[in-house]
């Protein structure tokens, strides 16, 4: 008899549970279908975005490689057109990369005008980063030693030439050649021996800065 009665309450128990769990279904099916749906779709959203990105930095990465190929190959105005293209379109850093290159298509073309234009745009661009703004200005500043002005290289790369400047090794050598062309001896011996005394400058740089100090040394036309 005791058996029995277990049994009937145990079965009385299942139906309880069962019926709860109907209940709790009619109340909250709504909600638990929602979020379910929810987290679906952003898993969906979350691999379709990751898919898009991998999809979009590829394309513009080809495009960019297929430009700079024209480039090498001496198809100047081609590489010109795909890297205008990619400026306008591209994924990502790819937009400004092309602009970099593409000012230098510009010099590679004869152009140095509208390379020196197209660098100092970038290094103007506060949308740009800061390290890319730099080096623009930089190639602005190494293509006005020989179309422009010693004014003119300072203004693009002088506040560069500071002791924690990362860029300050390019900025000087391009100040002191600029100054050297102007023959302004003094000033160009100045950046020259900032280059020579700074022990993280680059071998290379250092020698040519020694050998044009060798020169201004020689000329007697610096003190």
């Amino acid at each position: 008899m005791v058996d029995q009665n277990d049994s009937f309450i145990r079965e009385v128990n299942e139906e309880l549970r069962s019926d709860q769990v109907r209940n709790a279904w009619k109340r909250y099916s709504r909600i638990i279908i929602g979020v379910a749906a929810l987290i679906v779709v952003g898993t969906a959203g979350h691999r379709l975005w990751d898919h898009w990105d991998t999809t979009q930095a590829s394309g513009a990465g080809d495009q960019f490689l297929a430009a700079l190929k024209l480039a090498d190959e001496g198809k100047r105005d081609e590489a010109e057109a795909a890297l205008q293209a990619l400026e306008k379109d591209g994924y990502g850093a790819y937009g400004v990369l092309a602009r970099f290159r593409g000012a230098s298509v510009f010099a590679e073309k004869g152009d140095p005008a509208a390379a020196i234009a197209a660098f100092k745009a970038i290094g103007d661009d506060q949308s740009v980063p800061e390290a890319v703004r730099n080096a623009a200005r930089v190639r602005a500043a190494w293509l006005m030693v020989d179309n422009g002005i010693y004014e003119q290289v300072s203004a693009e790369v002088e506040a560069m030439a500071t002791p924690a400047n990362a860029m300050r090794h390019a900025a000087r050598e391009a100040l002191g050649l600029a100054a050297y062309k102007a023959g302004d001896m003094v000033r160009a011996r100045e950046w020259f021996e900032q280059i020579t005394e700074d022990a993280e400058t680059p071998r290379n740089t250092s020698a040519r800065a020694q050998m044009l100090l060798d020169n201004i040394k020689a000329s007697g036309k610096a003190p």
